[in-house]
């Protein structure tokens, strides 16, 4: 029997989940958890075989809850359970750790395909999530080994970040509000896994994008 917990904010999604998981008796799902922090704590007794892993939760981001997991389990599958088809975000959750990439618009047979893939150690990538990764790479594992890949305004912002401007400032150049600009900064050291615009500024430069 494979046990499967469901961590997404949106009942309906983990609903879903269970409707289309209600026949198929060799998968049971342990719990439906609605935040990070509950699955944290549920984490610490637990052991599910298999985490469907909604990466925009309310508490905690859910790539940096894939990287906690990971460190606190090496056997645990991850599964990303998300709307975002974006070529960083999917290869930064595969990057943390993560085993597979969902959408939440799957069909019922590409969730089964996916359980099973990675239950056979491999990594499972829904059909649109694929084709984003290669329309920028020749293979998953060039993705996930590459350097990070940044929109035309990440440059932007990370090369005033760069000459020392602060947000509001960067904001008023680009015509932009602080809060678009605050959420590229985040963006921005998601994609390059640090904490601070120091860490931002050093990595990129280590990686050639200044």
């Amino acid at each position: 029997m494979i046990k499967l917990v469901i961590i997404d904010d949106h009942p309906l999604v983990s609903g879903g989940v269970a409707m289309m998981l209600k026949d198929v008796n060799y998968v049971q799902i342990d719990a439906s958890l609605g935040t990070g922090r509950q699955a944290l704590r549920y984490l610490e007794n637990g052991s599910p075989d298999i985490i469907l892993l909604d990466i925009n939760l309310p508490d905690i981001d859910g790539l940096e809850l894939c990287d906690t997991i990971r460190k606190k389990n090496k056997q645990v599958k991850i599964i990303g359970l998300t709307s975002t088809n974006e070529a960083g975000i999917i290869t930064q959750f595969l990057a943390k750790g993560g085993n597979g990439y969902l959408l939440k618009n799957m069909e019922r047979d590409e969730l089964l395909t996916a359980i099973d893939e990675v239950m056979d150690n491999k990594i499972f990538l829904s059909k649109s999530a694929n084709q984003k990764l290669l329309e920028q790479f020749k293979t998953v594992s060039e993705a996930i080994h590459s350097t990070p890949v940044l929109t035309r305004r990440e440059k932007e912002i990370i090369v005033l970040l760069h000459e020392g401007m602060n947000g509001p400032q960067i904001a008023e150049k680009l015509f932009l509000s602080p809060y678009t600009v605050e959420t590229h900064r985040k963006n921005l050291m998601q994609k390059l896994n640090v904490n601070n615009t120091q860490q931002l500024l050093k990595v990129a430069a280590q990686h050639k994008l200044l």
